[in-house]
């Protein structure tokens, strides 16, 4: 989980499996300036993420109640 992650100070964190629309959702925090870089582990399972953390996320979880968005609409969702 990024959020605690980001609260014991690790640097580093491990998503898995991976998905679209993770990868996605990644790709907007990353631009917003909320996390660093991230890798993408192809392991031949549900794959795998590293993201590297930079200390700014406060909170991060899902929207409630869940609406259908298709992966180019996301960018909306950002306040």
């Amino acid at each position: 989980n990024i959020v605690n992650a980001e609260r014991r100070g690790k640097r580093q964190v491990l998503i898995r499996p991976s998905s679209k629309v993770i990868v996605k959702f990644l790709e907007t925090m990353m631009k917003h300036g909320y996390i660093g870089e991230f890798e993408i582990i192809d392991d031949r399972r549900g794959g795998k993420i590293v993201v590297e953390l930079t200390g700014r996320v406060n909170k991060c979880g899902v929207i409630s109640p869940r609406f259908d968005v298709k992966l180019p609409d996301i960018e909306r969702w950002v306040q």
